[in-house]
């Protein structure tokens, strides 16, 4: 009994720590579709650029808030914040590539180039690089 009680823990932990993540990547994610409206739509940035600046401080906050609320408890990187923090980059340099490759799609084959179907774009995307992101925190960095 107290096998099972311990798993029914374990994955209670785990469905509490992807919502709070996914809070953290939501927060992230308006972050990251805000400045790449004003980079893109206002400032007049090319797409591509646009996307790598707001990635920048958009992982940044992830980075910040992803400490605070979703893996607290880790202690992996305790007094090695740059560690942690290029840890945390290079994993979403990687979702950056993704990214960046469907921007493309969206943006260059599949004409999504207007202000409106930019942002739309770049949602979607997001959403797509999100479970990435997501497992290579989880059981790459963050791993037990």
């Amino acid at each position: 009994m107290n096998g099972k009680f311990a798993q029914k823990e374990m994955r209670r932990a785990e469905i509490r720590r992807f919502f709070s993540y996914f809070g953290v990547g939501g927060v992230s994610a308006v972050v990251e579709w805000a400045l790449f409206a004003l980079f893109a739509n206002l400032i007049g940035l090319n797409y591509i650029y646009a996307t790598s600046l707001a990635f920048v401080f958009s992982t940044l906050t992830n980075l910040i808030l992803g400490k605070i609320w979703t893996f607290k408890e880790s202690r992996a990187y305790e007094k090695r914040l740059l560690s942690e923090a290029m840890l945390v980059f290079l994993a979403s340099g990687a979702g950056l590539l993704l990214n960046l490759g469907l921007m493309r799609v969206f943006v260059s084959f599949m004409g999504m180039n207007t202000p409106g179907l930019r942002v739309l774009g770049k949602i979607i995307a997001t959403g797509m690089v999100f479970v990435w992101n997501y497992l290579i925190r989880r059981y790459v960095i963050y791993r037990r």
